[in-house]
Order: structure tokens, then sequence, then C-alpha cells
């Protein structure tokens, strides 16, 4: 499976991120969290990139995902269903 730079922009009370970091974590895809509630500067940039501050907000390699969309997931990582 190719590598991708993934980051996960969430907060330590979001059901949704913490779907997010599971999926990802059971499918071997390794991924920087980013916390936005402690650190505003990355908030920003979140806000900035995707336009969004509600989170999870998924980058893969500079794709933005708003959201937990699992099939939108599997098919930019290149998962199988």
């Amino acid at each position: 499976m190719k590598e991708h730079k993934v980051k996960v922009y969430s907060t330590p009370s979001c059901p949704w991120c913490n779907i997010a970091k599971e999926f990802l974590k059971k499918n071997n895809v390794s991924f920087e969290e980013i916390d936005v509630s402690q650190d505003m500067i990355a908030a920003q940039e979140m806000m900035i990139k995707s336009g969004q501050m509600g989170v999870p907000v998924i980058e893969i390699d500079g794709q933005m995902i708003v959201g937990f969309d699992e099939q939108k997931l599997k098919k930019i990582l290149e998962i199988e269903n």
C-alpha cells in the first residue's frame, strides 16, 4: 500500500474524530493527530485549508476531507472494501 501523508485535525471530545482515528488505525494508516482545541494556529490552518470550523478534518496528501466519510477515505487511501 502506498504511504500517504495524513493529518487528522480533531478535538478530544469529538466522537466522529475518534471513529476516524480508529478507522485509520484499523487499516494501518499512520497519521499525525492535531488537537485543534489546544493549538489555535493549527485550528486557523485547518479553517483556511478546509473552509470548515468543525472536526474532524482529515488531510491526505493535501486533499481535505471534512467529517468522517469512510468511502472517500477508502478511495483516496486505496483500501479495499
